[in-house]
């Protein structure tokens, strides 16, 4: 029996940034191989049951080789288990999402990309910049920040970026910040061009440093930004389009409790006041022998079934459908 893989995007951020697709996707999978750029709280979101598998890589520090994450979405399909392969931003734009399609392909295990918002967007967006604007900026240039030549510089050398129009983000590009300026500014493009970077965009306080294009490393360096970062190099970086909407909770940290029924009813409730939820300490619902024949049930002997919890009816039910009870036989 063959199972299938979905390589779903899990946005940039908070939880609920994922699509509505992905969302039923993760609720309903038997194995979830994530990675580190993801919220916690929607690993909450898949079965208790599920099988929970962290593949993060950062840059320096790879927990995981790709070729064996690969091997692993294979291995679990083959199981004949319904896997999400659960990836930060979108699978496409540079989360090596095309290596493990064409590896799934290979094996031939059934497959599917669900989009995501890619960081590339959503990060800059954080902090009040679009990556293009009406008669500022009519085009964008994702361009990967880590993998350049032994000369230090990208496919087609520095002036193949620099004379391009709209607005060039960098991903993955901190530790070769003052390399990226000083590449772009040999090449011909403007020392006051404005410029940007974003550090902790995936945490619910983005930092951004905006300065010209020839001072960004220097003022970077002085703020002490973290990896991993973004960078941008174009007008619309001079612009700020901030969130000026007001919530009760902003700012506000607040620690949850209890099982992942509970905490997700008060993380909703909680966000959407606008405070930062974090897992403070959860439970989990363990399943008992039940000393009880379901089939006795059925006899119509017991008029009454009482329940005294919810998680009491889900395990009731979860226990009917294993031992292949027909419900109907209930009805007494």
């Amino acid at each position: 029996m063959r199972g299938c893989v979905y390589l779903v995007g899990a946005g940039c951020g908070r939880a609920d940034l994922i699509t509505l697709r992905g969302l039923r996707l993760l609720q309903c999978c038997d194995v979830v191989v994530y990675d580190d750029l993801i919220d916690r709280h929607l690993l909450e979101a898949a079965p208790q049951a599920a099988e929970r598998l962290y593949v993060g890589k950062r840059l320096g520090r790879h927990s995981t080789p790709q070729e064996e994450i690969s091997r692993l979405l294979v291995k679990k399909a083959l199981e004949g288990k319904v896997v999400v392969r659960l990836k930060g931003g979108d699978p496409f734009v540079f989360g090596r999402g095309g290596e493990e399609m064409e590896a799934l392909l290979s094996a031939g295990i059934p497959c599917e990309e669900v989009p995501g918002i890619t960081s590339a967007v959503a990060i800059p967006a954080a902090v009040g910049i679009p990556v293009t604007h009406r008669g500022v900026s009519r085009s964008f240039h994702v361009i990967t920040g880590h993998t350049f030549d032994e000369r230090g510089e990208p496919a087609g050398g520095w002036g193949s970026l620099a004379n391009l129009e709209g607005t060039l983000v960098f991903l993955m590009g901190l530790a070769n910040l003052e390399g990226i300026a000083d590449g772009l500014l040999s090449a011909g493009k403007r020392a006051e061009t404005p410029a940007a970077v974003i550090s902790s965009g995936m945490g619910p306080r983005p930092v951004a440093v905006r300065a010209p294009l020839a001072q960004l490393a220097e003022k970077t360096r002085a703020a002490e930004l973290k990896a991993p970062a973004i960078i941008l190099v174009g007008p619309t970086a001079a612009l700020d389009f901030s969130a000026t909407v007001e919530h009760p909770l902003s700012g506000v940290r607040v620690g949850v409790t209890g099982t992942a029924g509970l905490r997700q009813k008060l993380q909703e409730l909680l966000t959407g006041l606008g405070a930062v939820v974090e897992t403070a300490a959860g439970l989990t619902v363990e399943e008992l022998p039940l000393p009880l024949r379901l089939e006795d049930l059925c006899a119509g002997r017991s008029p009454w079934l009482v329940f005294t919890s919810a998680n009491g009816v889900n395990i009731f039910f979860r226990k009917a459908r294993r031992e292949g009870l027909d419900l109907r036989r209930l009805a007494a």
